[in-house]
């Protein structure tokens, strides 16, 4: 009597093997997740930025006046009772005004975040799949992009244009994309010679079906890395333009354009710069820690160590 049913052998052999199979890729991912939960940084991270979009959601609940409001009567009112964080010198209440610039910083960040791995998921999947000329054209254009520097760009085109949260979202997330796609070009470039995209060319499947459903699900770990950095860089860089005077309308609350108001008052009223500095620096860190707990989650050779 046969010890298998026959055909079985053949039909393991025809199964997928590739990093697409789903009985790979399931527990993999499962212990990927379970390791970033035990990562006490990370677990802090994704916990402030839980608590920063419920604010940014619910600012106008939040906020115990109105951001634009001035009372030049209580100008630089300590923080108490009748002003949680104190005033500014317009008599703004410094809470409220933070309150509604965590929507800016986060509609920067994370707008810059999801164009960067939207074109970078494109273009970098095209040009390792593609290779010849249309590699050649789309590495060289990211030669050049990586070349300009973001901020001094920005800076001119704020001296020309009035910025606005889209506007400085399509100038940063326009440039920012370049480390996304070489990352994808790689990957897919390795990929590609595997084989069950072999086993996929065989039985027929167009080439960007293949690509959309095999080569790039293969690459989320790393793109997902990316994202969450790409978010702390735009935060960083939208504080530092309206630091700069370059950024959104001044009228508009930042944490950058408060740190530039309150730079000439740093010894009369320093909770005016501490407030929204710390912000920027419990935000920023807070994407890094949950980058750096996906990136030692989902990376094995930083497993291994």
């Amino acid at each position: 009597m046969p010890s298998s049913i026959p055909g079985s052998a053949s039909k393991r052999a025809a199964s997928p093997t590739g990093p697409e199979a789903p009985g790979s890729i399931a527990p993999a991912y499962s212990r990927s997740w379970r390791d970033f939960r035990r990562n006490p940084l990370a677990r802090f991270g994704a916990a402030t930025i839980v608590v920063l979009i419920c604010i940014a959601v619910f600012a106008p609940w939040l906020a115990p006046r109105d951001p634009d409001a001035l009372d030049y009567f209580n100008a630089f009112s300590t923080p108490g009772r009748t002003a949680w964080l104190g005033t500014d010198p317009l008599g703004r209440d410094t809470l409220s005004r933070l309150i509604f610039a965590t929507r800016v910083s986060l509609v920067v960040g994370l707008g810059v975040s999801g164009l960067t791995v939207l074109i970078g998921a494109a273009l970098g999947a095209t040009a390792g799949w593609s290779g010849g000329w249309v590699d050649s054209a789309i590495s060289r254009l990211m030669d050049v992009l990586w070349s300009i520097p973001m901020l001094p760009l920005a800076m001119v085109l704020g001296a020309f244009i009035k910025v606005t949260p889209p506007l400085l979202v399509l100038l940063l997330g326009g440039i920012s994309w370049v480390s996304v796609a070489r990352l994808v070009r790689a990957q897919t470039m390795s990929l590609r010679e595997q084989e069950f995209i072999a086993a996929a060319r065989a039985i027929g499947l167009p080439n960007a079906r293949i690509v959309i459903r095999h080569i790039i699900p293969n690459t989320t770990a790393p793109m997902v890395v990316a994202a969450t950095l790409a978010v702390a860089n735009a935060i960083l860089a939208e504080s530092a333009l309206s630091f700069l005077g370059f950024g959104v309308d001044p009228s508009t609350p930042t944490w950058g354009n408060m740190l530039q108001n309150a730079q000439n008052y740093l010894r009369r009223a320093p909770w005016l710069s501490v407030f929204p500095g710390a912000m920027i620096a419990l935000t920023v860190t807070s994407f890094n820690f949950v980058g750096d707990g996906l990136r030692e989650a989902f990376d094995p050779r930083l497993k291994r160590r």
